[in-house]
């Protein structure tokens, strides 16, 4: 019979966030598979837990995963933690997990902290529909794209930064939703100097030009106001978009353009008029 990977929450800064049931699991697995062993050892060492650790990270996550599912299928039990937070959320753990599941392994949470939530429960921004971004990429075009899919989005997004990105961040924020969009700025959450700067995107840019960023951060950003009802069906606003790319304009722009006077949404305009166009070509 196979054993449990259990994805254990660990601290996101405050030790004493660290759950009785996290401490009893820690103590009875028979091995953790951690993040980074030393992050993990202090941890441990802390509630006295005496465990063999092994290694799993994004850089291993392919090897790594095979050799813990190898002792899981044996019968061993194995913790999953990352250096703080909940594993498997914007984690490589998400792949041993899936291995697991694949594989007829029992996977098990034991819940905790998680930056995200406890951000997105102080941020006072509406938290009853939201989503997780995570970071953003460093490479410039992927970046863009990114943000720009997120323009008319109406849910409350969370994104993670690091204090040096943080000004440049702030500034494609402004460009992106523009500077009257409201924003948490949550920094060092559970820790000494845990603060929440609450206020418009624009407020946030120039704040930062005075004051150095410091801590990591948790960035919670309002979403896009809703749509008023389209005024015109979307094969009406389809046909606006092929007479504009029939007059010159690019295909996206037209798009952009259409959505910006008619209420219809952009991307599906961008996707009917392309298939339109390829129905075309094809015929």
């Amino acid at each position: 019979m196979s054993g449990t990977l259990y994805l254990v929450a660990t601290p996101i800064g405050n030790l004493g966030d660290l759950s009785p049931r996290a401490v009893e699991t820690l103590s009875a697995v028979d091995f953790v598979a951690a993040e980074d062993t030393r992050v993990s050892l202090k941890l441990l060492n802390h509630f006295e837990i005496k465990k063999p650790l092994v290694s799993y990270h994004e850089h291993n996550a392919a090897s790594a995963g095979k050799t813990v599912l190898a002792r899981l299928l044996a019968g061993e039990s194995c913790a999953l933690v990352t250096d703080a937070g909940t594993p498997a959320i914007s984690d490589p753990g998400e792949m041993l997990v899936r291995l697991c599941g694949e594989n007829g392994v029992e996977v098990t949470a034991v819940p905790g902290c998680c930056a995200a939530v406890n951000a997105l429960a102080v941020s006072g921004l509406p938290a009853g529909r939201f989503t997780f971004e995570g970071f953003l990429s460093v490479n410039k075009r992927s970046r863009r794209e990114h943000l720009e899919s997120l323009k008319d989005e109406t849910r409350t997004m969370i994104f993670h930064e690091a204090p040096h990105k943080l000004r440049p961040t702030l500034a494609d924020f402004c460009r992106t939703f523009g500077p009257e969009r409201r924003i948490a700025l949550c920094r060092e959450l559970t820790k000494l100097h845990e603060e929440t700067r609450r206020c418009t995107l624009g407020e946030a840019e120039a704040y930062y030009q005075d004051h150095d960023p410091r801590g990591e951060y948790v960035l919670v950003v309002e979403g896009a106001a809703p749509r008023e009802k389209a005024s015109v069906s979307l094969e009406e606003g389809t046909a606006q978009v092929l007479a504009l790319v029939e007059a010159g304009q690019r295909l996206k722009d037209a798009a952009r353009e259409v959505a910006e006077h008619t209420g219809l949404g952009r991307n599906g305009l961008y996707a009917a008029a392309l298939e339109s166009r390829n129905r075309s070509g094809h015929a």
